[in-house]
């Protein structure tokens, strides 16, 4: 096995070599030189995989880490339900950035780079590079909010690498264009007409309850919802994920409640649903009784899933402010945009699994 390795480890090093080479800069500005036509790679880290889906390069990926081969019942990652052949593709190490540099060595063919999310997780970079002597490009996921440029920075550096830099302008722009139009739909509306709303039950590394919550979130902002968490939120507004706690959400008395439904993962029994359907503080709740309570998909699922929150867009912007939404079909609307961001319609699927409970009306009473 050693002895496999050590000339797999040299075979990498005279190939990288004789290889032509470019250099990029990484988004923790290293300065790599990566060869010059990439035909394999692996992607580490949460949402690393979703990035090379969306430009339409999966097919360079010649290994995937082991959260793409379980078989999980709720699964909405669209860009994995999209793709079928990840749960068959060799293992490289376990997700969240926890690489096997033995296992990479081993991999035939070898990737020629490494592609790195969230680098102050799971293996090192630079260590990773060292230990397998393949190029490791860091990559920053951003959000679709006030880190949205260095979203857009990391399509743009993949693209450049993987030859797919047309797509990841034609990626940036699509977002844009579908920003811009959620804007111009809820432009007019007067402030005293804008309802308040909180969104319970969003995942951060692993499922929670009805609590938890994201300040910054983006479909609230892109339809200029009043979002609570942030604008009474104190603290909160400056981070990503929060918890709530329950008394202030029953003082608030949002006029809409929206259930991120990764929170069924909680199983029978637990979670926001659950929640709201059984807490005595919660049916005090006006929208409770007045049946505002609605479901979206999730938010997080390995990192942000950046195509689901501009459909949820969509659809929250239809619940709050109906007249501006007439022409739009959530469900349709949703599988128009995951048709263009990952190539297939997975609506139908990931409503599914949880209970063909997304975009509908939730029964809490």
């Amino acid at each position: 096995m050693l002895f496999r390795m050590f000339w797999s480890f040299c075979l990498v090093l005279s190939l990288a070599s004789l290889a032509p080479a470019m250099n990029v800069t990484d988004a923790i500005g290293r300065s790599i030189d990566v060869p010059d036509k990439v035909e394999r790679v692996i992607c580490s880290g949460s949402g690393c995989l979703r990035l090379l889906t969306y430009l339409q390069a999966q097919n360079l990926a010649v290994a995937v880490d082991d959260i793409e081969s379980k078989r999980n019942r709720f699964d909405s990652r669209p860009y994995a339900l999209a793709n079928p052949q990840f749960k068959d593709m060799p293992i490289f190490g376990q997700f969240r950035g926890q690489d096997n540099p033995e296992l990479i060595l081993t991999l035939d063919p070898q990737p020629q780079l490494i592609f790195k999310t969230f680098a102050t997780m799971g293996h090192d970079p630079v260590e990773l590079q060292a230990k397998t002597g393949i190029p490791v490009v860091v990559l920053d996921v951003g959000n679709l909010g006030p880190q949205r440029e260095r979203f857009y920075s990391s399509l743009r550096l993949m693209g450049e690498v993987t030859g797919k830099s047309e797509r990841a302008e034609e990626l940036i722009a699509y977002f844009e264009a579908v920003i811009a139009d959620l804007a111009a739909r809820t432009a007019g509306i007067p402030e005293t007409d804008r309802p308040s709303a909180y969104l319970g039950g969003v995942a951060y590394k692993g499922p929670h309850g009805f609590q938890s919550t994201e300040p910054g979130y983006p479909p609230f902002v892109f339809v200029k919802a009043r979002n609570l968490a942030h604008e009474q939120g104190g603290a909160a507004k400056d981070v990503s994920n929060t918890s709530v706690a329950k008394e202030q959400i029953v003082a608030w008395d949002p006029d809409y409640l929206f259930v991120d439904l990764s929170t069924q993962q909680m199983g029978d029994g637990a979670g926001g649903l659950h929640e709201l359907r059984t807490d005595p503080a919660y049916a005090t709740l006006t929208a409770v009784r007045e049946g505002r309570v609605f479901g979206v998909l999730p938010y997080n699922w390995y990192s942000q899933n950046y195509e689901s929150i501009l459909a949820n867009a969509y659809f929250i912007g239809k619940v709050l402010y109906p007249d501006h939404f007439a022409d739009i079909d959530p469900a349709v609307k949703a599988d128009e945009i995951y048709s263009f961001i990952v190539g297939k319609p997975v609506f139908q699927a990931m409503n599914e699994t949880f209970g063909d409970l997304a975009y509908t009306r939730l029964a809490v009473r």
